[in-house]
């Protein structure tokens, strides 16, 4: 196995299965010696903008919707946020 001029690496599908790692599950390295040890992360990471955006949205839509519909009231979404706060 190589790992890419990225640094990343392909964990086989048998060794993702028998951890339980799922895409987008969070990881953290742990060096022992000169092992390096992957491990699931202990706590989940904080929530992103768009995690939080997609998860107020989340079966909200009323009916068929268009991209410019959704986007509108996306940014509408988060006007009323960013107005709360001031």
């Amino acid at each position: 196995m190589r790992i890419t001029s990225k640094g990343q690496v392909t964990i086989p599908v048998e060794i993702r299965e028998k951890a339980g790692l799922l895409p987008g599950a969070e990881v953290d390295f742990e060096l022992d010696g000169e092992d390096v040890r992957i491990v699931k992360a202990a706590a989940p990471r904080a929530e992103s903008r768009g995690q939080r955006i997609v998860r107020r949205m989340w079966r909200r839509a009323p009916g068929r919707m268009s991209t410019d519909e959704i986007m509108a009231l996306m940014r509408g979404d988060w006007r009323e946020e960013d107005e709360g706060s001031r």
